[in-house]
């Protein structure tokens, strides 16, 4: 591959998932500085609920209307300037937030950035084929430096302090690191290769965006069940990124652990789930290929099981190895979840809908099922900590934990194993 469009490549991925990186991780324990805890959930849902329709419309404006690198240029230039003015707001508010100033500020950033994850891929597909390139050789190297653009973002604000020592993942701060990258993508952007729209083609309705031709996909009885528990699967995505820095971070306020590094870096600990989740993807192919999709769903539902198990179970000093191996068990929990089931969905789909079964299957996890789940989350939170006499985070992870393992057994007597492939297609 020409050396310069792969390494202009790998900068637009690194940005792209830096943006997200600065703050996904690390905005719970923000909130909670400013007595926001208990609307943790609602921010983190929000994401699920622009994800429902946002993508979509952005697709097909890039379809016909924009050049796709121009368009996720002014993506980020809206969603950028928006998390601006969350940082400035934050900045001028000190403690004395507002619940209905900051929220709407943040949902119009990520209403604008969510769609970005989507275009940005179809931004580098685009380039690879102009250039002569096979994408499903050639990207995956690519889209490994977005991973790293993330964590690299969890790291920076990690250890990045103010001027009072505070640091970055605990203030308003991390809005802006978010915003800075946002802006500079935005420049990057327009000066990606051309990515033309095609005015005179046809293009899908929102409704098929969204999957509704996929819907045929319910016609069959294994299909339906698969969309179903991905659905239930999809409630345990986001908890531990609204959850878990809040959660660690709360030992600074214990005794006995208030002068842990794990209590007072919990993006950092938070980030091996990232590295973790690298890894797993190599594991992907030959986990396929030996178990087939239902043991591999199974094995993520059960390290679903464990990560939450493990953060209720763990501490930051003598226990902090059970956190470490709860980051662990994260890449296999996510991966063979979101990557394997998407894998699943496009070999059951018939040409004519592979991309409203894959719109379908975003719908149900991180749509839907991560929306109903963050909600839920909060509530079950709100109950054993913030509005507790005594505050149980162990009581909260069990009872994720709990959920996952209840959803596992469900599955392994519902879903009807179809083997290792090749699978029948559903048109």
């Amino acid at each position: 591959m020409d050396k310069a469009i792969r390494i202009r490549l790998i900068l637009m991925n690194f940005l792209q998932w830096g943006v997200w990186g600065a703050y996904l991780t690390s905005m719970g324990s923000y909130l909670v500085s400013v007595g926001l805890a208990g609307k943790i959930g609602l921010f983190y849902a929000m994401q699920g609920i622009v994800s429902i329709f946002m993508p979509a419309i952005i697709g097909i404006i890039a379809d016909k209307y924009v050049p796709a690198q121009r368009l996720l240029g002014i993506c980020h230039l809206v969603a950028g300037l928006a998390m601006l003015a969350a940082g400035s707001y934050g900045f001028a508010a000190g403690q004395d937030v507002s619940f209905g100033i900051l929220f709407p500020m943040y949902a119009l950033s990520v209403a604008f950035y969510m769609p970005t994850i989507a275009l940005s891929n179809s931004v580098a597909f685009k380039i690879l084929r102009q250039n002569g390139y096979d994408t499903v050789k050639d990207f995956p190297p690519i889209r490994v430096f977005g991973t790293v653009g993330f964590i690299c973002s969890m790291l920076f604000v990690n250890f990045m302090t103010d001027g009072n020592g505070m640091q970055y993942q605990h203030t308003y701060n991390q809005f802006f690191v978010s915003a800075a990258i946002g802006l500079v993508l935005f420049l990057y952007c327009f000066t990606l290769p051309s990515c033309p729209a095609n005015p005179g083609a046809s293009s899908q309705s929102v409704a098929d965006a969204l999957g509704a031709k996929a819907f045929r996909l319910f016609k069959d009885r294994g299909m339906a069940t698969f969309f179903i528990f991905s659905m239930l699967l999809g409630v345990a995505l986001q908890i531990t990124n609204g959850f878990a820095n809040p959660f660690i971070s709360h030992f600074t306020e214990v005794p006995e652990y208030a002068d842990t590094w794990g209590a007072r870096n919990a993006n950092a600990l938070i980030s091996i789930s990232q590295m973790s989740e690298t890894l797993g993807i190599l594991l992907i192919p030959v986990a396929m290929k030996v178990f087939g999709i239902k043991r591999v769903m199974l094995i993520a539902m059960i390290a679903w099981v464990f990560r939450f198990g493990l953060f209720g179970a763990g501490n930051p000093g003598p226990g902090v190895w059970m956190f470490i191996l709860s980051m662990i068990v994260y890449g296999v929990a996510f991966d063979f979840f979101n990557i394997s089931g998407a894998l699943y969905v496009e070999q059951r789909s018939s040409d004519e809908i592979k991309s409203s079964a894959q719109g379908l299957f975003m719908l149900m996890t991180n749509g839907i099922g991560a929306t109903v789940g963050t909600l839920s989350a909060q509530a079950v939170v709100n109950h054993f900590v913030y509005n507790a006499a005594e505050p149980d985070w162990s009581a909260a992870w069990y009872i994720f934990a709990a959920y996952a393992l209840a959803v596992a057994i469900l599955f392994a007597i519902c879903f009807r194993d179809p083997g290792k492939g090749p699978y029948k297609r559903i048109a």
